[in-house]
């Protein structure tokens, strides 16, 4: 058979195994998050997610670690959320609670230092929704 032919129906051969998991992310996925996270803190990102996030920019040493502590604390709340199923549909509910988590998580982190500035965000006043 041809690399290119697909076996036949009744084939001896089987399939040979595949397996997919989305769940736990890898290190290297986990890492471009805290990346993502810093620029977003650090305000280095742009006009549009500056918009989004209007509590001011995070010194970059701050960012950092908040960042850090952020993706950890929400990849242990989803950890401690997940089922030992390893099916698919599970993994990816427990990636979108993880998801939901670092942006809470980052959100209040924003919240908290902008309450601990004492000045609201300008869009706030403005009566704006973020």
């Amino acid at each position: 058979m041809a690399a290119h032919e697909l076996p036949r129906a009744g084939s001896a051969s089987p399939p040979p195994p595949f397996s997919f998991a989305v769940w736990p992310p890898t290190r290297r996925t986990r890492d471009a998050v805290v990346r993502r996270l810093v620029a977003v803190l650090s305000g280095d990102t742009t006009t549009a997610l500056r918009k989004r996030y209007p509590y001011g920019a995070v010194p970059a040493a701050d960012a950092e670690r908040a960042a850090r502590a952020v993706e950890a604390q929400a990849f242990d709340a989803a950890s401690a959320s997940s089922s030992s199923s390893s099916s698919v549909e599970d993994g990816i509910e427990t990636l979108q609670l993880y998801s939901r988590e670092v942006s809470n998580r980052l959100l209040a982190f924003v919240r908290s230092r902008s309450s601990a500035a004492g000045a609201p965000p300008a869009s706030a006043e403005a009566g704006e929704v973020a």
